[in-house]
């Protein structure tokens, strides 16, 4: 028979926290930032901001990125190479890396 842990409650936010989760990533707080901030999970920070009707921000890339990542297309890197730097200088600024140094500690491994 396999143990299985009991599912763990959902924290509750109060409306006050609600106001205040909402207003944080309207002045460009990140979802795991608010997650990290109010205990919750960043899937919950996203659920709220839904149900609330708060436009969500897509990071998507610069037009610098966009004109590198052709760059190195063209010069002969596949799709999945491309995919996989921009996944791990993705993960470096989560982490608080600065952008040039992320960009530079990838391209340093290829």
């Amino acid at each position: 028979m396999v143990k299985r842990d009991r599912p763990r409650r959902v924290r509750q936010l109060a409306a006050d926290q609600v106001e205040q989760l909402i207003a944080d990533y309207q002045s460009g707080a990140t979802v795991y930032e608010l997650g990290d901030r109010f205990g919750i999970e960043r899937r919950t920070v996203s659920n709220i901001l839904h149900r609330h009707r708060v436009p969500m921000r897509r990071r998507g890339l610069t037009p610098e990125q966009v004109d590198d990542a052709i760059h190195l297309y063209n010069l002969g890197w596949s799709h999945g190479t491309l995919g996989a730097r921009a996944a791990t200088i993705t993960s470096l600024l989560l982490l608080g890396v600065p952008e040039a140094r992320a960009i530079a500690l990838v391209d340093d491994r290829h």
